[in-house]
């Protein structure tokens, strides 16, 4: 797993739970890099599940929760970190359609053995749109928080609704309504 995803995992941490927090996760969980982490480094998937598990023991959130959380955290650092990715589109909708074709593209660019979730689309209106995310990590929650966060950044609305197609989580429904 990119480690911007870690680097932005860790800010999101120390600014809703506090520096503590995260010295303290980092410490607990006994991770083989240590915690240290670089935006563009590659890490252990793994160590991203451990540090989700110790989170939710110390805040009692739930992980689905934390990362659905940590979605809409993570829009702002890849909008910061990428702006050119999202600047060509107009609305979420052109945004979201275009994931397999431009934005993964543009991230398999810049990072060649980067692990990216798929997504198909089964239906697409000026208005809605119905996808399916597929990931053997099972981060659905984290892409439901992205896409709601995709319709903030345009200054939307939007009603999200989802189906687990495995029970795991590994693929996933997305029907997303923009309201107004």
């Amino acid at each position: 797993m990119k480690g911007i995803v870690f680097t932005e995992f860790l800010e999101m941490v120390e600014s809703s739970y506090g520096l503590e927090t995260v010295d303290a996760l980092i410490e607990n969980c006994k991770l083989p890099s240590g915690g240290a982490y670089t935006s563009v480094g590659t890490y252990d998937f793994n160590e991203m599940v451990t540090l989700l598990t110790e989170l939710g023991k110390v805040t009692g959130i739930a992980h689905e929760k934390l990362l659905y959380s940590f979605g809409h955290y993570l829009f702002n650092g890849l909008v910061s970190a990428h702006p050119e990715v999202v600047t060509s589109y107009k609305n979420p909708i052109g945004l979201l359609t275009c994931i397999e074709d431009h934005i993964h593209v543009h991230v398999r660019k810049l990072y060649p053995d980067a692990e990216l979730p798929q997504f198909k689309i089964l239906s697409k209106t000026e208005n809605s749109l119905e996808m399916i995310y597929q990931s053997s990590r099972g981060l659905y929650a984290l892409a439901h928080g992205l896409i709601e966060k995709t319709f903030e950044h345009f200054g939307k609305t939007v009603q999200v609704d989802y189906k687990l197609l495995e029970e795991n989580g590994t693929e996933v429904k997305f029907a997303i309504v923009q309201n107004g």
